[in-house]
């Protein structure tokens, strides 16, 4: 029988229970059944008890709770710890001998009953470590399955817990839904970690409290990521509004307002795996960027069949590049430096003649492989087959026609870039000059100084390097003078606003001015009429490619239209 009713001192490995009973006798009886399997804690009345189970909460095991005593009572106490997120997971085992209080203590978070008079030790040893371990592991699932971040489910007992959703609600329509955060990671650039981590504590918050009152569960799949499944109905909208903080109410953070943007799936469908469900919320969120009006889109029928479309060409593309499906089409570029524009060289872009689909136009296929890392293949193999044809014009000809391929900003990282090109002029006779390269503005912009490092070996081993869709990058004056480039080509759309008005037409003198500085020459794509040209020739420019003179062409009607308009025979195309 114990001898002390001492607070927990030990250090042994045995678990820490509390004895919670008004009468000593029934205090000792029962300590002294467990005193050899656990270290005990007494309790006199329902105050004690409390202050006992606040203190040891962390190592509390297990607590028998008598229900009628002083101070306090049982039911009370029960109630008083459900309350308590601090104290809800410490496990009770109500002892009485009140049959009829077994419903109500269980209703209020009690997790076994054991009636008065004492059943034999055993069965109290047996229900007590059925109980202890029911409860670590339950405490174990509660730290694992959540964010520690937002206290969020994390994705792993997300889906987990979502596939439980489907399962007992199987006739419910459910939402699938993304939510991100426009721009997160520019927060965390200008007002470090600790605000960012703060931003997305409050945004789960909100988000929870909208998901949490509507039925619904959320995670935090990554970084400012969230994932909620939820019963059809939620009101989108409101849900987006509390959750986008307005920083301007906290004067401890910067002001502005932190905008969230989110995709719905409704009324999923649950043949899907939940994968593809948000997948789906995911590509209706993607329609909102650089969107600052609207907040929440909606996954559509057109979306899906796009989807479909998407995911035939990314499983197509291996064989169309071994197929050669891949056709490249050249665009002439006119020198109208003399009365009559020659054809001075040309550009190569990418179609896809699909089997079954029929002619594809870049902007259907570029983007998608872009996103899918298969765009640096396809490159390579423009180049390749660029090459090969410069070379056969240069056969046919007796001269080069120069011929400028576009470089991605993803090939740029490319270690193996510079000796790629060395290998493909070694491959088909060519000289530097005759393979141009085409480089956006805005990729100078992600990583200039590796940008002009690498661009600057290419500009060393002869290529000229003209820089693309000028106008469109934001590119600073200190900037672009320190760029390795030998022509400016202006974006389409900048070409046409700029002949819509005088404004916009002294910024085409400017650019030209730039280009006067730089000494290097103008090309102006997109021109579609005589008046276009003729403007774009007034302002300066050096060179027109557009509709008005050519579409972009296969090869052998490109070499009919270089028969009859060409730089002279015998010429070294601009070397």
């Amino acid at each position: 029988m114990p001898k002390t009713h001492e607070p927990f001192r030990s250090s042994s490995s045995k678990r820490l229970v509390l004895i919670v009973d008004d009468e000593q006798i029934n205090r000792d009886l029962l300590g002294f059944m467990l005193d050899g399997t656990y270290d005990c804690l007494y309790a006199a009345n329902g105050l004690e008890a409390l202050r006992a189970i606040r203190k040891y909460r962390d190592t509390l095991s297990l607590v028998f709770l008598d229900l009628n005593m002083p101070e306090i009572h049982g039911l009370d106490l029960l109630k008083i710890m459900k309350s308590d997120p601090s104290l809800r997971q410490v496990p009770v085992m109500v002892i009485t001998s009140e049959n009829n209080a077994e419903v109500e203590s269980l209703q209020l978070g009690a997790m076994d009953f054991i009636p008065k008079p004492y059943p034999q030790p055993e069965i109290i040893l047996a229900r007590a470590r059925r109980i202890i371990e029911l409860s670590e592991d339950r405490q174990i699932i509660r730290f694992t399955e959540r964010d520690s971040l937002t206290r969020l489910f994390n994705r792993d007992y997300f889906f987990g817990y979502s596939h439980q959703l489907d399962l007992f609600r199987k006739d419910q329509p459910m939402d699938a839904i993304l939510v991100d955060i426009n721009h997160f990671h520019m927060l965390n650039e200008r007002f470090g970690r600790s605000f960012g981590d703060e931003i997305l504590r409050r945004v789960a918050e909100k988000l929870g409290e909208s998901v949490e009152a509507n039925g619904g569960i959320i995670c935090r799949r990554d970084a400012d990521v969230f994932l909620i499944y939820c019963p059809h109905g939620m009101d989108y909208e409101a849900a987006v509004k509390s959750a986008s903080i307005h920083l301007g109410e906290d004067p401890l953070m910067p002001s502005g307002q932190v905008h969230l943007r989110m995709g719905v799936y409704e009324n999923v469908d649950k043949s899907l795996d939940l994968e593809r469900r948000f997948d789906r919320a995911k590509l209706a969120a993607n329609t909102l960027r650089g969107n600052c009006v609207r907040s929440v889109a909606f996954y559509t029928e057109e979306m899906h069949q796009k989807e479909i479309f998407d995911a035939q060409l990314v499983d197509d593309f291996y064989p169309a590049l071994m197929q050669k499906q891949f056709k490249v089409y050249y665009q002439p570029k006119y020198d109208i430096s003399q009365r009559r524009p020659f054809i001075a060289s040309a550009e190569a872009l990418v179609r896809w003649q699909h089997p079954t689909l029929g002619l594809i136009m870049p902007g259907s296929f570029i983007p998608l492989f872009e996103e899918n890392g298969l765009i640096p293949q396809l490159d390579r193999f423009v180049w390749r087959e660029t090459a090969a044809q410069i070379a056969r014009w240069k056969r046919q000809f007796g001269f080069a026609i120069p011929v400028s391929v576009n470089i991605s900003r993803v090939d740029i990282y490319d270690p193996e870039l510079t000796t790629f090109f060395q290998s493909i002029l070694k491959q088909y006779g060519l000289q530097s000059h005759e393979l141009r390269l085409e480089i956006t503005e805005s990729a100078y912009n992600d990583n200039a100084d590796l940008i002009i490092q690498t661009v600057g070996q290419l500009r060393s081993m002869g290529f000229c390097i003209e820089m693309d869709d000028f106008g469109t990058g934001y590119s600073s004056l200190g900037m672009i003078s320190n760029l390795p480039i030998d022509a400016l080509k202006l974006d389409m759309m900048f070409v046409h606003n700029a002949l819509r008005g005088d404004l916009d037409a002294r910024m085409l003198k400017l650019v030209r001015d730039i280009a006067n500085y730089l000494s290097v020459p103008v090309i102006a794509e997109g021109v579609e009429t005589l008046e276009q040209a003729q403007a774009l020739k007034d302002a300066g420019c050096d060179m027109l490619q557009g509709f008005y003179f050519s579409k972009p062409v296969p090869a052998e009607a490109f070499a009919e239209l270089a028969r009859t308009s060409s730089l002279p025979a015998g010429s070294d195309a601009e070397q």
